[in-house]
């Protein structure tokens, strides 16, 4: 067999590998998800939408996922492309998720734990078939996943989120939200700010609402480090010995408290809100404070 085919038969064996993990990963996820979804009673909490009427916002190029009902045809008669109307309704109650995807996200403390990236996936995905269940348009933050209703979208959400990056900090989400939107943006921030400050900007300049949502492992918070420690980063790239952990504990939480002051920065100057939970909260807890702050911020 020449190294070329050889390489070819690795590839197909490590793509039908990673697929039959992602297939056996996908129910799992979406299971937990809806078990978590059903903590939080229908009267629980309402998703107010005061001041939200038919009023019409922009025709846009009609998409696969449209209903045909919705082409506005007198429009569509002027040219060749079919056209809908969005409504501003119909905008404000479409809700964009992202969950930092690096490598970062994959810390946990121990085997015993879960990592970031799962409790992160688990919160946004419960929070997706919260909204989809009351009527509402579910998207990811990327070019292929705006918001649509139904099981079939939850399904490719849950798909989306089980994505893994092989660098080690994410910025920000690499698609925009559609405006007049709700964005809801999962992370440890501890990325480069001034991208995120850039996609801030743009997603408020186009109308949109969001939640700056950090999830951090509690041993993030403490630093429970002690006498000589190796540091380094999830993907091995960066690297730290020291003889003495426990020194670098006050210098470690005040950068991370100046962290988390930056970040609260951004969400404030734009009207977006920012809470920090931990992996060790109970989900139910989360999950309903999830669900609650996107009210304070559709105004």
């Amino acid at each position: 067999m020449s190294d070329q085919t050889a390489h070819s038969a690795d590839m197909h064996t490590g793509l039908r590998a990673d697929s039959e993990k992602l297939a056996h990963a996908l129910p799992a996820l979406l299971a937990a998800a809806r078990a978590l979804a059903a903590t939080i009673t229908p009267g629980t909490h309402g998703r107010r939408r005061a001041g939200l009427g038919d009023t019409f916002w922009e025709y846009r190029p009609a998409e696969a996922w449209d209903d045909a009902s919705r082409i506005d045809w007198r429009r569509s008669a002027r040219g060749d492309t079919a056209f809908v109307q969005d409504r501003e309704w119909q905008l404000a109650q479409s809700l964009s998720l992202w969950v930092d995807d690096s490598a970062a996200m994959r810390y946990a403390m121990d085997a015993n734990h879960p990592s970031k990236a799962q409790i992160a996936q688990r919160l946004a995905l419960a929070l997706a078939v919260l909204l989809e269940r009351g009527g509402e348009r579910i998207g990811y933050l990327t070019a292929d996943l705006p918001p649509r209703r139904g099981r079939l979208q939850l399904e490719r959400l849950t798909a989306a989120l089980l994505h893994q990056g092989d660098h080690d900090y994410a910025s920000a989400p690499p698609a925009m939200a559609p405006p007049r939107g709700q964005v809801v943006i999962f992370s440890d921030f501890f990325g480069d700010l001034a991208a995120l400050e850039a996609y801030i900007a743009s997603a408020t300049g186009r109308g949109c609402t969001g939640l700056l949502v950090q999830v951090l492992d509690p041993s993030e918070e403490s630093f429970p480090f002690t006498g000589r420690t190796l540091f380094r980063s999830m993907s091995g790239a960066i690297r730290h010995d020291t003889l003495k952990a426990d020194a670098l504990r006050e210098t470690y939480r005040a950068r991370l408290a100046a962290r988390k002051d930056a970040v609260a920065g951004l969400a404030a100057s734009a009207g977006w809100r920012f809470h920090t939970l931990h992996t060790d909260t109970p989900a139910s807890q989360s999950l309903l404070w999830l669900y609650g702050a996107l009210d304070g911020v559709s105004a």
